[in-house]
């Protein structure tokens, strides 16, 4: 455990090119066409503290769904991994859907280490807040993106222990089909045989349930997605101005996904210094800020073996359809 003891003393700060990868990300996706912007930008400290807000409204039942599963179900979970485990989470957030399962584990493991990986320090300070009272867990924050986090994770982890990747909730559903397989494949190469990849994902349900999760009536949501335009204002010295920009959302039954946009209103220029572009919105044009795709337990199975895992068990809810898939590196 030394090198994590280490590790934890360190102070994890996110990196000098942080503030450079954003403006990157910004000029080449506000440079397409149909405009774009990554998702992961979503979830500054304003808009993780808003998702939060999101994942208590009565529309969006997919984080209660999420929450339901792994608390009733966490002694089931364990039950399928090996005794000495190290724990990674890919994109923690606040940490709250994952303490059912760490409770479990730091049950039988003392000390149990655990390792939030994300790009929000906000996160990872509430997840170290969140997280306080659980017994006998080490919790080691990692200011990275997934990859990052997970490879550095990887090198140190003792040879005794197998390693159990967290990727809940349902941030695969935010890649593309095709990006998703790769990003599951790289996991697999970051793992050794008898690890384990514990997913969550989003199950296919009719239009009508889906749509007022992400367009809920309070317009907690629609702040959300706005709050990306006033952080590129906030860091990159943008002059969006946020009314102009609409909240919508539609769903598109080729792809099986609900996207949410942020539509101009009228004709107007945008000129964002930090990024070094000027952008003319015409009156429609939509910014796509968000894909969530949505899956069947069977594709699920499909998926692990296509990317070198074996599913081994899938737990899931019937109230809001959503599982969670264990997946074992093989």
């Amino acid at each position: 455990m030394q090198a994590f003891d280490a590790l934890n003393r360190e102070t994890i700060t996110a990196r000098a090119d942080v503030k450079d990868a954003f403006g990157e990300a910004v000029r080449e996706g506000l440079s397409r066409a149909p405009r774009e912007l990554p998702s992961r930008y979503l979830y500054d400290e304003i808009g993780s503290l808003l998702y939060d807000v999101i994942t208590r409204l009565p529309e969006y039942g997919l984080s209660r769904a999420d929450e339901r599963i792994l608390s009733t179900h966490a002694a089931s979970i364990v039950r399928h991994l090996p005794d000495k485990v190290i724990v990674a989470e890919l994109g923690s957030g606040s940490g709250r859907k994952s303490r059912p399962l760490l409770e479990v584990l730091a049950g039988r493991t003392t000390p149990l280490i655990y390792v939030p990986i994300d790009i929000s320090p906000t996160a990872l300070n509430n997840c170290r807040k969140e997280l306080t009272g659980v017994g006998g867990l080490s919790l080691v924050g990692l200011e990275r993106s997934y990859l990052e986090g997970l490879e550095e994770v990887s090198r140190r982890r003792p040879p005794d222990h197998a390693l159990l990747v967290l990727f809940i909730g349902s941030t695969l559903g935010n890649f593309e089909r095709d990006a998703a397989e790769v990003f599951l494949t790289q996991i697999r190469q970051a793992l050794q045989p008898g690890d384990a990849l514990l997913l969550g994902t989003d199950l296919e349900k009719p239009a009508a349930d889906l749509l007022p999760a992400y367009d809920d009536p309070l317009g907690v949501t629609a702040a959300f997605n706005r709050n990306i335009l006033a952080r590129i204002n906030r860091e990159l010295q943008g002059t969006f101005v946020l009314d102009r920009f609409q909240h919508c959302v539609r769903y598109d039954d080729l792809h099986r996904r609900i996207e949410m946009h942020l539509r101009a209103d009228r004709p107007h220029t945008v000129h964002i210094r930090g990024a070094g572009l000027s952008c003319r919105f015409e009156a429609g044009e939509t910014i796509c800020t968000e894909a969530c795709h949505k899956f069947d337990v069977d594709e699920l199975r499909v998926m692990a073996h296509r990317n070198g895992f074996r599913c081994e068990a899938q737990w899931m809810d019937r109230e809001w359809p959503f599982a969670e898939s264990l997946w074992l590196a093989g």
